[in-house]
């Protein structure tokens, strides 16, 4: 029979771990590990999708190289080379958070590239000569013309990485990071006798936080589609009221 009180004497554990008299850990941790490899992965992937989508050359044959790498190693490996290779490159001790940190956003981020490039190569060729015909500089329509039409079409794919991000945020466990997945394991050592109960709510936990992302996700694209409806309405009403005046 399930035993809902398990469950309910170790969800304060759980959810933010030791805090606030020790450090933080949990489901906290994970979400601040999953938002900060987030963010990290998203400059890094627009980046990387800019320089894969209008780069030549043998620089540009490179990134491909890299991107590829990075895409093709397993996220645990890349862990334990951050882990370890980190403090003894620049003689500093990493603190395994940042260091998973990295890890994430740098797998993220080379995937991520593919969908900015492809988000890029997706708009015609039209707005390009349109942008550079009005005496823009290249970079400029790339930021105020390019870029913000491949919102939509890079949305579901960033989306779906960052889920998979708050997924693999739980690989940090093997170097001792107290997240989600590593307070379960402490707590399952503890009670021994009532995996099933424990590893629901962590299960329940990580469908939660998914599920809130991808909700957060639909309202913004729902709110960039109506602010993009909306400038459509008003941009025949400008022109008709331009032709008024001059007339």
């Amino acid at each position: 029979m399930m035993q809902l009180a398990v469950m309910v004497d170790n969800l304060p554990y759980l959810l933010w771990g030791n805090y606030p008299e020790g450090p933080l850990g949990g489901a906290a941790l994970t979400v601040l590990l999953s938002a900060g490899s987030a963010v990290l992965s998203a400059v890094l992937g627009l980046v990387l999708g800019v320089l894969l989508a209008i780069g030549q050359g043998p620089w540009h044959r490179l990134l491909v190289v890299v991107i590829g790498f990075l895409r093709a190693i397993p996220v645990l490996m890349l862990i334990f080379w951050t882990y370890f290779l980190l403090p003894i490159a620049f003689g500093i001790d990493v603190p395994g958070v940042l260091s998973v940190m990295l890890a994430l956003s740098l797998v993220s981020g080379a995937y991520l590239a593919h969908a900015v490039a492809a988000g890029i190569a997706g708009i015609s060729a039209g707005q390009w000569q349109a942008g550079l015909s009005l005496g823009l500089p290249r970079w400029q329509v790339l930021g105020h013309i390019i870029l913000p039409q491949t919102l939509q079409i890079m949305l579901p794919s960033f989306v779906n990485q960052w889920v998979t991000l708050v997924k693999d945020s739980s690989l940090a466990y093997i170097v001792g990071v107290g997240e989600l997945s590593f307070v379960a394991a402490q707590v399952n050592s503890r009670l021994m006798v009532y995996p099933a109960e424990v590893f629901l709510l962590v299960g329940l936990l990580y469908f939660l936080m998914c599920t809130g992302l991808e909700q957060f996700a639909l309202w913004v694209g729902r709110h960039f589609s109506a602010e993009r409806r909306a400038a459509r309405r008003q941009t025949p009403q400008a022109s008709v009221s331009l032709s008024a005046s001059q007339a």
